[in-house]
């Protein structure tokens, strides 16, 4: 626990670090196009610029602590079809969360800043890309595995995915981020690679800038669609999680290459 606990930290700590890098890089920038200091042009350019700095100190921390390497299955490949029950599952847990959190109503801190983040386009890259991958190696490569030693898995899976949602802060994400992060945990327990989670947690933050995008004007799938459309989707949504988890649990000698041990 205490060494998942240190990689939260060191986590939180490299967020600070690449916002007080960025800012001022995003500050000369400003002054540079603008002739003056612009806050608007200049948070433009240091959002993206810190989640950039953050993300590259996480890997440079993990590496040096040899989480990326020594273990042949972090990387292996997984069945397309595991692939496909991965994502089954997945947007069944996404849109059961998204149900979740309108009918909470927790507050989204984030917002603006989101919005801010996604105009550029290393924003989105960082968001949709660069991030979840990055988020991966730490808190399924290296979190959950620490874990994995000192607890019993459906402990270790539970913890790991609290901490991957209060390290997210802003109560609108605390919660989404821990239900997804209990998937992620059970997905790596299950293969012992990264690349599921990878691939579905990539899925899900594009999805959320698609939304984004795509419904300004909007915060929930409830607010797009029909009330009877809606509730069948949302009983689909049901159907997809559970059967899609079923068919993950059964599923024999998911890695492409060799059996898990």
């Amino acid at each position: 626990m205490k060494s998942a606990i240190k990689l939260v930290f060191a986590c939180l700590i490299c967020q600070l670090l690449g916002g007080l890098i960025a800012a001022p890089i995003g500050m000369l920038i400003s002054y540079v196009q603008a002739g003056e200091v612009d806050q608007v042009l200049m948070m433009d350019y240091t959002m993206p610029l810190a989640m950039v700095v953050q993300f590259a100190l996480m890997l440079l921390y993990i590496g040096r602590r040899g989480y990326l390497t020594g273990d042949s299955r972090l990387y292996a490949p997984v069945k397309l079809a595991y692939l496909g029950f991965v994502l089954l599952a997945g947007i069944g847990a996404i849109f059961l969360e998204d149900e979740l959190l309108r009918l909470l109503q927790m507050p989204d801190w984030m917002e603006a800043n989101f919005s801010q983040i996604t105009e550029s386009w290393l924003g989105i890259a960082c968001v949709t890309l660069i991030g979840p991958i990055v988020e991966e190696l730490l808190f399924r490569g290296a979190v959950t595995k620490e874990l994995l030693r000192k607890y019993n898995p459906s402990t270790a899976i539970v913890i790991s995915g609290l901490l991957f949602g209060l390290i997210h802060i802003n109560p609108a994400q605390v919660l989404g981020a821990s239900l997804i992060g209990i998937l992620l945990a059970w997905l790596y327990w299950r293969t012992g690679s990264l690349i599921p989670c990878m691939v579905l947690h990539v899925f899900n933050n594009a999805l959320t800038v698609w939304f984004g995008k795509a419904f300004p004007a909007s915060e929930h799938f409830r607010d797009i669609l029909p009330e009877e459309s809606y509730l069948v989707i949302l009983a689909v949504a049901v159907v997809a999680l559970l059967g899609g988890l079923h068919m993950l649990y059964h599923y024999k000698s998911p890695i492409a290459d060799y059996e898990i041990k």
